[in-house]
């Protein structure tokens, strides 16, 4: 059972005060095999997660068509309510036919009242467009996204994965037409997916942006999940080539000085992992997405464990060069 005391931080140049850590809840639901499919069990791994101290849950309108978010409402109750800070996203499809997704004034503000519905509350603190839509004028979007912060059903809002020129037309459009302006950004990034250092985190840092990862352990590659003399032959792993592309030389070499400095701590890779991106200065909480009790238990202890200059080197050191991240004093 974890000791770990929880600790908070600010999102981007905001005041709104999250967890280092963010439960995301993409598992929460049965649209896929590989998804808890258990609501009792997705109900107990949030309740835990609120009493280790984590006060950030992100899910999303598509995950499981709704499902995710109605798991999330059943456990958000009124004396929780004041401290979470409840994230989800818009964009992908909700049902067939027009406007059935998008990032169209409709469509974002349709279903914003939809996710506030299915998670049983009357605001949501940070909604996010959870693609770029090259058919909808960003303007159009963030107006709907201005207008949702005014009426007072939304507190902040952010981006997910989009190209640098796409979050900055979005940030420079929002500062010259006075629109809500996007206070966070969801990047995958671990450490042996860095290409958001030379995209996206400059930006970032640059903007004052908060940065909130998907994809902290990459996969599973980071939690130590696939041996490297013997790659998967069944399952998700051997079926998804964005999962095998992870399986090179230089990703070994990155995961065999997280196994070596895990070992030196008495830690897990996946703690170690965790840790490197909360050394980061540009991160403010990477998103966990536990599956079974005991991970959650294990990535949360991850904000105990210190590492020193020498040990971030040597984890990035099989992936040279990469946008320079300064680490956290």
């Amino acid at each position: 059972m974890s000791d770990a005391e929880m600790s908070y931080t600010t999102l981007g140049s905001t005041g709104l005060e999250v967890s280092e850590l963010c439960l995301g809840t993409m598992n929460f639901g049965s649209s896929e095999p590989w998804m808890l499919d258990d609501v009792d069990r997705s109900r107990a791994i949030l309740e835990r997660a609120l009493d280790l101290g984590i006060n950030f849950v992100d899910t999303a309108n598509a995950y499981s068509a709704g499902e995710s978010e109605e798991i999330v409402g059943s456990v958000v109750d009124s004396r929780r309510r004041s401290e979470l800070v409840l994230a989800t996203k818009v964009y992908f499809d909700m049902f067939d036919g027009p406007n059935g997704g998008g990032l169209s004034k409709k469509h974002v503000i349709d279903q914003c009242h939809e996710s506030m519905d299915r998670l049983g509350v009357d605001y949501i603190d940070l909604y996010q467009i959870h693609r770029w839509d090259d058919d909808t004028p960003i303007e159009e979007t963030l107006d709907a996204l201005s207008y949702l912060v005014d009426e007072g059903y939304v507190r902040y809002i952010g981006a997910s994965t989009m190209a640098n020129w796409q979050f900055q037309k979005a940030l420079y459009t929002a500062d010259i037409e006075d629109y809500e302006r996007f206070v966070c950004m969801q990047p995958e990034y671990n450490a042996v997916d860095r290409h958001e250092e030379a995209n996206l985190l400059p930006v970032c840092a640059e903007e004052g942006v908060g940065v909130v990862p998907w994809s902290p352990l990459a996969g599973g590659f980071l939690a130590d999940k696939y041996d490297r003399d013997n790659a998967p032959t069944s399952g998700r792993a051997s079926e998804d080539e964005y999962t095998a592309n992870r399986f090179t030389e230089e990703n070994w070499a990155v995961l065999d000085e997280i196994r070596a400095i895990a070992d030196e701590k008495d830690a897990t890779p996946a703690q170690v992992s965790l840790a490197w991106l909360l050394h980061k200065d540009v991160v403010d909480a990477p998103i966990i997405g536990p599956r079974k009790m005991d991970h959650l238990e294990e990535n949360v202890s991850a904000v105990d464990i210190d590492l020193a200059a020498d040990e971030l080197a040597r984890i990035e050191g099989p992936k040279y060069p990469q946008w320079p991240v300064e680490g956290k004093d």
